[in-house]
């Protein structure tokens, strides 16, 4: 028994673990692609099995699926893909992937110092509006608003005053009548 060089789109589905409706919005993306038999059945290339574990690849990482697109975009046509060309599409994401998990350490690292203490201590918080400064502003999280205004007016970021020693806009939360 010979193994056909292309797959059904049920085979497909089957051997890459995704729904039939999958590869078919994969291939209205332009991520695969098939060609049609006389009977106007869909037939996949083998190689397609590993572009699918790609872009699943790509998804889990928070890679959108325009990015995916233009990586395999790159990869030849009329051949199977060599480890080689792998290689360079995977090398595309690295800088991207850095930047992301740099941006998710910076994350966990702001909430952890704004948001994680939850400013149930506040004689204890980094964060702790002093006097209550912004009380006399309104109500609600005078920094985030007054920050967000500003942008708008395309100012430039407003500065951190000076009890305030986190890299993000930091709330203070008040009630309505400026108690914290």
């Amino acid at each position: 028994m010979t193994l056909s060089t292309e797959l059904t789109v049920g085979e497909l589905a089957r051997r890459a673990g995704v729904p039939v409706s999958t590869l078919h919005f994969y291939e209205t993306k332009g991520l695969i692609s098939s060609r049609r038999t006389a009977g106007n059945q869909r037939r996949f290339r083998r190689d397609t099995l590993r572009r699918i574990a790609f872009i699943r690849i790509g998804q889990r990482v928070g890679v959108p699926l325009n990015t995916i697109a233009e990586v395999l975009d790159e990869l030849p046509d009329g051949r199977v893909p060599t480890r080689a060309d792998w290689e360079r599409v995977s090398e595309m994401w690295r800088d991207e992937l850095d930047a992301r998990i740099e941006q998710m350490l910076q994350l966990r690292n702001d909430f952890t110092d704004c948001v994680g203490c939850g400013c149930l201590s506040l004689d204890r918080c980094a964060l702790a509006n002093k006097d209550d400064h912004f009380g006399s502003h309104g109500s609600g999280p005078r920094r985030l608003i007054e920050a967000r205004t500003k942008q708008s007016a395309d100012s430039p970021p407003p500065s951190e005053s000076a009890d305030c020693d986190c890299s993000v806009s930091c709330v203070t939360p008040t009630g309505t009548d400026g108690t914290r």
